[in-house]
């Protein structure tokens, strides 16, 4: 067993609230997994290669549980059209962007043609390095004309039946994560954040299929009744989530249920889509924004379980936002470390990789990130450019 020996910085670590100081860290060159940790910069184990990081901060990589690599952020309608040898270079383009700002591993919510299935398993044997690794969804699953009926990407399903089968044939192909669409949105026109599309019956029906599976169920819940038809239905997660309210965060505590907020994806449109895309977009995004940091800090006082996602890929929420997203946290109320845990804990958990991700502790793989300030104490250190992003123990970046 070849051994590197990381020392000389401080160590978030995930699971601590507080830095260690003078840490090191011996990582197995051949698995990427982390053999030891500790705190004595005078007593360092043997190591066939050693690294000084010079005083520098380590934290965990980044689990993006919210992502579109195939969508294009400058083209309004997320560029759907695009045939699939040109949907596909551009996702192998957006996953090297995702690993550059941080992001070391991914859930896919829904993208053109399945190509997010191809793709996790070329990036899990080493075709395709500088990625982070994917949990995929292939494309979600819409009610015919609903939030998700683009050209190449949702699966319209119309009754319970349709939706058990086409998840069904979703998960012959790969998909690991099933997405629905119970609510309407901010990029379809004839649509509205209130109004619930997919029934709580076609939901169960994916949900029961997906569970069968050991899968997961995200849905696309921005308004009610629909945040409520997927919670009753027993989803995984809710995405967005921006009118929540108490019923809904009670059942989520009863039921284990996790939010991903993506707090990006609407900021970003009024911020920087005025005179370029359509005013009704505008005025949808314009109008949740305060109401969403009012729901979203309220279900995080209350408990809910709070991920990480960005929905990248949206108009003007490009693949290297996910450190973005942090501040906007921190800036409704979380605190830096709460922050933190929506990835290094939480997306984890909904993914079911926290045996192996998300904290840097023995048995777990080396994915990490090397900072020239504290994370803990400005969160924005997260976003510098020019950070040293290591996967399983090797530099990427």
């Amino acid at each position: 067993m070849t051994k590197q020996l990381f020392y000389n910085f401080s160590l978030f670590d995930g699971n601590k609230r507080d830095l260690q100081a003078d840490a090191w860290m011996l990582v197995d060159d051949q698995t990427g997994k982390i053999v030891s940790v500790g705190t004595d910069g005078t007593n360092l184990p043997s190591a066939e290669q050693k690294t000084d990081l010079a005083g520098k901060y380590v934290m965990p990589g980044l689990i993006n549980c919210h992502t579109h690599i195939t969508m294009e952020p400058s083209v309004g309608d997320g560029g759907t059209t695009a045939n699939v040898v040109a949907s596909t270079v551009r996702a192998v383009k957006n996953l090297h962007t995702f690993l550059k700002s941080g992001v070391t591993y991914i859930r896919e919510c829904g993208s053109t043609y399945d190509i997010d299935i191809t793709l996790s398993k070329l990036v899990a044997d080493g075709t395709i390095d500088h990625a982070p690794e994917i949990l995929p969804s292939g494309r979600p699953y819409s009610m015919t004309g609903g939030h998700g009926d683009f050209p190449n990407f949702g699966h319209l399903v119309d009754s319970p039946d349709e939706m058990r089968k086409a998840v069904r044939r979703g998960q012959k192909k790969g998909a690991k994560a099933i997405k629905v669409m119970a609510t309407g949105g901010v990029m379809t026109k004839n649509d509205f954040m209130d109004d619930p599309q997919l029934s709580t019956a076609e939901i169960s029906a994916a949900v029961e299929e997906a569970h069968h599976k050991g899968n997961i169920v995200a849905a696309h819940a921005e308004g009610n009744p629909g945040i409520l038809n997927a919670i009753k239905a027993k989803v995984d997660s809710i995405e967005h989530g921006f009118y929540v309210n108490d019923e809904e965060i009670d059942l989520m505590l009863s039921q284990g249920t996790f939010l991903t907020p993506t707090i990006v994806a609407d900021w970003a449109i009024p911020k920087y889509g005025t005179g370029i895309l359509p005013d009704w977009e505008i005025k949808k995004a314009a109008d949740a924004l305060d109401d969403l940091r009012h729901n979203i800090a309220h279900a995080y006082k209350r408990g809910v379980a709070i991920t990480l996602g960005t929905d990248a890929g949206t108009p003007f929420n490009d693949f290297s936002m996910t450190p973005f997203e942090l501040e906007l946290m921190v800036k409704i109320g979380f605190s830096t470390y709460d922050a933190l845990q929506t990835s290094c804990q939480n997306s984890a958990k909904l993914m079911q990789i926290a045996d192996e991700y998300g904290t840097l502790e023995p048995n777990k793989y080396a994915d990490f990130l090397v900072l020239d300030a504290n994370p803990l104490a400005d969160i924005t250190a997260v976003q510098q450019e020019d950070k040293a992003v290591y996967k399983k123990g090797q530099r990427a970046y």
